[in-house]
């Protein structure tokens, strides 16, 4: 009798400690800087392919990535997502660079979104860089065929500050987080999980306000778990204590139920 009363218990608290793991378990993410990344991270310059090249795609042996490595892959929007409706893009962003609704998972580009391309930029010390279409005016979507833990980009020619975004999506479609330029002409825009484990399957730059220089990226840098260094101390899920008091319970009733 006892032994079933401690087995209750011990089913109850795992189930409850697997509730907060699964719940502290939900990525979030926070801005990193270029110097977040290790020199082992993923580059891609968008010098590995001609200038024209329309959505890119690069497995490993282009940019260099060590086995492993994902596959990375260019478009405009992913399906779910639509251009604007005269109604609802932010105010001040130019249509072309504007983005509606979520994605639908599995994460998947729209193939008649507007394509993206790689293009000389003459305000971009490191050209050639992608544009989405129209050239400088439209959103820039990526696709990892694996989960990361960290990406990031060179944004820019930035006018104006808070008017351009990147956002990461999970494989489902769900955003993960969102950051904005802060600054002007080009900024580096970078983002980790805040556990550091790799939860980030896609990456879209896109307009959230205005930007009357428009807008393009370069030195896409991606990070899997370990190559992307998570700012200050990330805490011990509060579940944790919960779990390994479960397994402590659990290792009482087998001793118990030995002993009779």
């Amino acid at each position: 009798m006892l032994n079933r009363i401690v087995s209750d218990k011990l089913l109850k608290t795992l189930f409850v400690a697997g509730l907060l793991i699964s719940s502290a378990a939900q990525s979030a993410v926070m801005r990193v800087g270029a110097a977040s990344f290790t020199p082992d991270a993923g580059r891609i310059t968008f010098s590995e392919f001609a200038v024209g090249t329309v959505n890119p795609s690069y497995t490993p042996a282009n940019y260099g990535g060590a086995p492993g490595s994902p596959n990375v892959n260019f478009g405009g929007r992913f399906i779910g997502q639509t251009g604007d409706n005269g109604v609802d893009c932010p105010s001040g962003a130019a249509v072309s660079g504007c983005v509606l609704g979520l994605p639908t998972g599995p994460l998947a580009f729209d193939p008649v979104s507007p394509n993206t391309f790689i293009i000389e930029d003459s305000a971009n010390p490191t050209s050639p860089v992608l544009s989405g279409t129209p050239a400088f005016n439209g959103p820039v979507s990526i696709l990892f065929d694996i989960d990361l833990a960290g990406v990031g980009l060179d944004g820019g020619f930035f006018d104006a500050i808070g008017g351009t975004a990147i956002r990461a999506f999970d494989r489902q479609g769900g955003i993960i987080g969102t950051v904005v330029n802060e600054a002007l002409n080009i900024e580096f825009l970078g983002l980790v999980t805040t556990d550091g484990l790799a939860a980030i399957a896609g990456l879209q730059f896109f307009l959230v306000g205005a930007e009357p220089a428009g807008f393009a990226i370069d030195n896409l840098v991606f990070a899997r778990a370990g190559q992307v260094v998570v700012p200050g101390q990330v805490p011990v899920p509060a579940a944790l204590p919960l779990f390994a008091s479960a397994l402590g319970l659990g290792a009482i009733a087998r001793r118990r139920k030995a002993a009779v």
